[in-house]
């Protein structure tokens, strides 16, 4: 089986009313995008429609950060990739990168912790071992990536050296 390393699927163009008075990308509709690349992903991992119906599961979304690299305009292409971080039997932890898709500069990244969740309980539920299995094969390619400086970062002002004199 092979295995997209990072999964680069998902593209997408800004429209119009994702634009806001700078002329660019909204940071709004940055996670509106992320959210549209975090769709196709879950297809990737097996976490399809079907499979949520048929188990009665969902994701939640825990935690997310954004960073905002390079501006981005209407009508410009974009580009997705994303990469399984890690994973236990309820979470798992991924980045996505928005690329220009002809220029080819990093625009923003998306780095998100998902909660796996039972919908009758609304609970934090243990994923299907066939889904399981599935991250762990993802995880084992995704590994084999550089690391990545986007990965952990946390947001704050470093504080000025003061020197006694």
């Amino acid at each position: 089986m092979s295995i997209a390393t990072p999964f680069d699927e998902f593209r997408a163009t800004v429209k119009l009313e994702w634009i806001d008075n700078n002329n660019h990308l909204n940071m709004g509709y940055y996670m509106v995008v992320f959210d549209l690349a975090t769709d196709e992903f879950m297809k990737f991992i097996h976490l399809t429609g079907p499979h949520r119906r048929e188990h009665q599961v969902t994701t939640f979304s825990l935690e997310g950060h954004i960073t905002y690299n390079r501006e981005i305009s209407e009508g410009e292409p974009m580009r997705f990739t994303t990469r399984l971080l890690e994973f236990d039997e309820k979470r798992f932890h991924y980045i996505h990168h928005m690329y220009h898709a002809e220029e080819g500069y990093l625009a923003s990244t998306n780095e998100l912790m998902s909660l796996h969740v039972s919908l009758a309980t609304r609970r934090a539920t243990a994923m299907q071992p066939a889904i399981m299995e599935r991250l762990a094969a993802i995880k084992t390619a995704h590994d084999a990536l550089p690391p990545d400086p986007y990965i952990g970062r946390l947001i704050g002002l470093r504080a000025k050296a003061t020197t006694n004199t």
